[in-house]
């Protein structure tokens, strides 16, 4: 009597089995230290080959996956005598796949996403759920970007490096900062006094954004109109501006302009700079910042204001907090 021979017999014996359940059972313990063999095998194999640990985790549980799939679709043919016929055995088998390697045939699709509607390429800097950086890889099962932003700011480098599955490319919007043309616009708001030359102000910083800023060459020129055909991108003033508004603190003199995703700290600080260097040697513009001050409305407010003033309070001073206003003399 050979060795599974003597195993159906002890079952029976100490189970109390009939010979048909007692050849079930036997053939699903051997199932599964057939899978557990198998597994262990392809782990060995895999750490041989595979030398990026994460990659490697990702190609064993996608194993682990398909021979579990495998495993519990032979055990249910084997207690299920009334599944017959090949189409249907095929047809449990691939359910039982696709359920099993869900996430890693939904990551394996987003990777053929990537490849031919490229929504991103190799460089290109991007944003997707809450992650920002540089695309440095792009591989069947994720890509892998070398993170901006976080705690650093101004989407400079971090240092990390973030693996995202690919399927996220279906669940997300994806921000890709190169794809129009290679640039984006920066804005950097500059806020001076009411009592200020803002005119002046206005036309210094305009000044100071044309010299400090790249111009843009026929070649960017010509990605944009590139950009304008593909993807129906239409941009009016490409040049710098500097808009006009009013803040609790004065006049805010808003400047925007076009950069590298790349270059946005480094030409903000070089703007600042000048702006500082500028308005140093303009005796009529100030910077506005929060500031108290004593303000006697009797003696400093206009003559129809003053005159009020003086019936209501007797000419007394009044205390005002004045946003943006420069301390006086009379600061207390």
């Amino acid at each position: 009597m050979g060795p599974f021979q003597r195993m159906e017999h002890a079952f029976q014996v100490w189970l109390g089995l009939s010979p048909a359940a007692t050849d079930q059972l036997v053939a699903t313990v051997a199932t599964l230290l057939v899978y557990l063999a198998a597994d262990r095998a392809a782990r060995r194999l895999v750490a041989r080959f595979v030398g990026d640990s994460s990659l490697r985790f990702q190609v064993n549980k996608a194993i682990g996956y398909a021979l579990g799939a495998l495993s519990f679709v032979v055990v249910l043919r084997i207690w299920l005598h009334d599944v017959t016929g090949l189409a249907t055995y095929f047809g449990l088998l691939s359910a039982g796949l696709a359920i099993a390697l869900q996430d890693p045939v939904a990551n394996f699709a987003g990777w053929l996403y990537i490849v031919v509607r490229r929504p991103f390429g190799m460089g290109d800097r991007i944003q997707i759920a809450q992650h920002m950086g540089d695309v440095v890889d792009i591989r069947p099962l994720r890509f892998v970007l070398l993170e901006i932003g976080n705690w650093v700011k101004d989407e400079q480098s971090t240092g990390r490096v973030i693996h995202v599955p690919n399927a996220y490319v279906f669940k997300n919007p994806v921000a890709n900062y190169d794809q129009a043309f290679g640039y984006i616009w920066n804005e950097i708001e500059v806020v001076v006094t009411c009592e200020s030359n803002w005119k002046l102000a206005k036309e210094t910083l305009l000044r100071i954004v044309n010299d400090h800023t790249e111009k843009l060459t026929p070649d960017v020129t010509s990605r944009i109109r590139l950009a304008a055909d593909s993807l129906h991108i239409k941009f009016g003033k490409m040049t710098p501006v500097v808009w006009t508004s009013m803040v609790d603190a004065g006049v805010r003199l808003t400047v925007r302009y076009l950069c590298k995703p790349r270059e946005r700290r480094s030409s903000a600080s070089a703007f600042w700079e000048a702006v500082l260097e500028e308005f140093a040697r303009l005796p009529d513009v100030d910077f506005a910042y929060p500031t108290t001050r004593w303000f006697d409305n009797a003696t400093e407010g206009k003559p129809g204001a003053r005159a009020a003033a003086e019936t209501s309070s007797s000419g007394t001073a009044a205390v005002v907090v004045e946003a943006g206003a420069e301390p006086d003399d009379k600061a207390g």
